[in-house]
């Protein structure tokens, strides 16, 4: 409480409407500030019910998350997708797989194959992101592992905080469980060079928060300026970009009245299913369609999502 000078507890508690001995810092900000913003559409929702029942907070706005295309981006990929040059997109796309299997080779000995679909989760590692969704059915991840007629690599990367030892857990469970697989693996060392490598390196982005818990989430919309497809539960930032098979792929969240293992286990279901039936398919028997796809999702993920609206928003909505 130090940091509140000179007030007494009595005083604090009287200004900040406080009652009993435990402080809500959140509570007591929304009552001190004139303004508040959520980081998304759909976190603004979220958090106007979470604190509905609360008296005298402020407004609760929503500024959505954004990335800075200018350091993200690669302009030969965006030249030739502005030129609706299909052979120059693919074959770019092709060059910078190879520099991220690079990293791939020198990390696990493990060489992928550049005109292989590959398939990243990477972000940090906590509960909620649900790292190993794509892993709960066993039987069927060996069997996507194992597809000839449409192969696929997986590569899962990021970090656990020090103590989120259920976080350690997952990180260890997926890199024991990939490693018997030649296109299947963990990188270590996630960080700003990794995390580019593996945006540009990738052809599918997977993103499947528990829905509501991903308040914004910005690693897809680096992913998309690089010409990755999301394929993401509807969270987060997501529903403001999304539009299914146009530019992206979402999986349909399971009914919020199942247990937490229902959920995961449908939701699993769902991923699995339109990989094999409607992804993976399109990849390699419709490459024109893939295309517009890609093409879509680099041209509709700015400005909408790059760093400029969003300074400029933060400036007319809450600082003037």
């Amino acid at each position: 409480m130090s940091f509140f000078y000179h007030l007494t507890k009595e005083e604090f508690c009287k200004i900040w409407g406080v009652e009993g001995n435990m402080v809500n810092y959140t509570l007591c900000a929304l009552r001190a500030a004139k303004i508040s913003n959520a980081v998304s559409k759909m976190h603004g929702d979220v958090s106007r019910e979470m604190w509905s029942g609360f008296e005298n907070i402020c407004e609760i706005t929503h500024i959505t998350n954004a990335q800075n295309k200018r350091f993200w981006k690669d302009d030969i990929l965006e030249e030739a997708s502005e030129k609706n040059d299909t052979k120059t997109m693919l074959s770019r796309k092709v060059d910078m797989k190879k520099e991220l299997f690079e990293t791939v080779a020198d990390q696990t000995g493990k060489w992928f194959d550049p005109n292989v679909l590959t398939l990243v989760w990477a972000r940090r590692f906590a509960g909620y992101k649900r790292a190993n969704l794509l892993t709960l059915h066993k039987e069927r991840f060996d069997s996507l592992l194992k597809n000839t007629k449409y192969p696929i690599q997986i590569i899962w990367a990021g970090k656990p905080y020090p103590e989120d030892y259920g976080a350690i857990e997952i990180f260890n469970e997926l890199f024991w469980l990939t490693l018997p697989y030649p296109n299947a693996t963990v990188l270590t060392g996630y960080e700003l060079n990794l995390s580019s490598k593996l945006k540009r390196g990738s052809d599918v982005w997977l993103n499947n928060p528990k829905i509501t818990r991903e308040a914004s989430g910005t690693s897809g919309m680096t992913a998309a300026m690089n010409g990755s497809v999301n394929f993401s539960i509807p969270d987060g930032w997501i529903p403001e970009f999304a539009k299914h098979g146009k530019n992206c792929f979402l999986i349909d969240p399971a009914d919020a009245s199942w247990s937490p293992d229902k959920q995961n286990e449908d939701e699993a279901t769902r991923m699995l299913d339109m990989l094999e039936n409607e992804i993976l398919p399109t990849y390699y028997d419709n490459k024109k369609k893939w295309a517009t796809i890609v093409r879509e999702g680099i041209k509709t993920v700015a400005p909408a999502f790059d760093s400029d609206r969003m300074a400029d928003e933060y400036y007319r909505k809450l600082f003037v």
